[in-house]
């Protein structure tokens, strides 16, 4: 898989040659995150921190919130790591601060220890110094500690001549179950399914930018079909994850896709491409492409418009929605055209109405005892919730990813009720 690279520098994405000289001065990286963000996982590095000369912190926050990042450069503290986790880092990546000391106190299928390697020898303080280690010895002392590796070959990176693939080969056999991402000189897409394929991941930057290399190239590089015609299954979800319906696609779908971030497929009918919605209105937003274990599927995130995806206009092509979801969008609709004397219209135009009801319908929650008292209270406590939502004009995937958030966090809070809220001994039971 592809792992796009942000590196910063005095707050604006770059590109280095070999770590020192300036080859790409990128400008503004949020638009890159958004775009970068359609592959999944972006590498997020802070060369100004890495080199002792200032940080970008508040640039990566704003990144953070654009799409799963795992954020490195000049990590050498525990605050500073449990920083980056909490605020929602995927994966953090420590280099030269990477020693056992401070990995076993981090979650660790959330670290990757940075390798840096110049001919070898492992070189740290943003590749100013040479240790004289060489990868594979460094790699036997922190894989106890760390979920993954980042190996740079650092006479190759920002040069675009290719990589060493019989390093490559001989690192994954080291790495055992350890995940390692090589990053210096991966320019083909070639090149991203081979080390795929040996099981491993490719960090791009410099390929990227410079448009030798299409990011949608990169991203279904590692892919392979079965069938005569060569084309992909592919799945189609909400941003829920409900699967809306199967289509097809191929490289020129896909980067027509990832062009427009919206959802387009090959039409094998018309063995044209097809904009999902073009005439209907019902028209997709591309959020995500995941692929399969396997590489021979793919599955496309949308932010589905108009009545569903399919063409009878339901949601999906095994009927209706049901569930929250479908609740959701029910109340959002309603917000425009609940009929007079509705009791939904009723409480999305009184504001202390819905406040006292979520207020009441909380403390029966509370109070619920019994499978089925609970299950009737939850539901009145859900609908309410989904109102105030749809008032305001919140999408129920914002709240969870909200809480995908909060599940990364590392610091827990002590949790303790309100003293205005705190229930009194005895309250609400039997």
């Amino acid at each position: 898989m592809i792992i796009p690279s942000i590196d910063l520098q005095g707050g604006a994405a770059v590109q280095l040659i070999g770590g020192k000289d300036l080859e790409i001065h990128a400008g503004d990286p949020r638009p890159i995150a958004r775009r970068f963000a359609v592959a999944g996982e972006v590498a997020v590095i802070d060369l100004d921190r890495a080199l002792g000369k200032g940080d970008n912190s508040a640039v990566i926050d704003e990144l953070l919130a654009l799409g799963r990042c795992r954020v490195g450069g000049g990590i050498r503290d525990l605050p500073t790591a449990l920083s980056w986790l909490d605020k929602g880092a995927a994966r953090i990546i420590i280099g030269t601060a990477a020693r056992p000391e401070l990995l076993s106190k981090l979650p660790r299928q959330r670290l990757i220890a940075a390798l840096d390697a110049f001919e070898g020898e492992v070189v740290d303080q943003g590749w100013q110094r040479r240790t004289g280690r060489g990868i594979l010895e460094r790699m036997h002392e922190l894989a106890p500690y760390v979920g993954g590796f980042l190996v740079t070959f650092v006479e190759h990176e920002g040069r675009m001549q290719g990589t060493d693939m019989a390093r490559i080969r001989e690192i994954v056999r080291a790495a055992g179950s350890a995940r390692v991402t090589f990053a210096g000189g991966i320019t083909t897409a070639e090149e991203i399914a081979e080390i795929d394929r040996l099981g491993a991941d490719a960090q791009v930057g410099m390929a990227l930018y410079s448009g030798k290399l299409e990011l949608a190239d990169a991203l279904v590089a590692p892919m392979k079909s079965d069938r005569a015609d060569g084309l992909w299954p592919t799945v189609v979800t909400d941003e829920l994850g409900r699967a809306l319906g199967l289509v097809y696609s191929n490289l020129a779908s896909v980067r027509e896709a990832v062009k427009t971030r919206r959802g387009v497929y090959w039409s094998r009918s018309r063995d044209a491409l097809w904009v999902k919605g073009e005439q209907s209105g019902a028209l997709q937003e591309l959020i995500a492409i995941g692929l399969d274990c396997d590489r021979d599927a793919l599955r496309f995130t949308v932010r589905q418009s108009g009545a569903g995806f399919c063409h009878e206009n339901t949601w999906t092509c095994w009927g209706e929605d049901r569930g929250l979801g479908a609740l959701a969008r029910r109340l959002c609709d309603r917000a425009d055209i609940a009929p007079e004397g509705s009791y939904t219209r009723r409480v999305l135009e009184d504001p202390k109405l819905l406040r006292a009801k979520l207020i009441e319908e909380a403390r029966e929650l509370g109070a619920a005892r019994g499978t089925d008292q609970v299950v009737w209270e939850a539901a009145d406590v859900f609908y309410f919730t989904l109102v105030a939502m749809a008032r305001a004009g919140v999408p129920l995937a914002d709240v969870e990813a909200e809480l995908d958030r909060r599940a990364l966090k590392v610091v827990r809070r002590k949790g303790d009720a309100k003293p205005e809220d705190a229930v009194a001994d005895g309250e609400g039971e039997a």
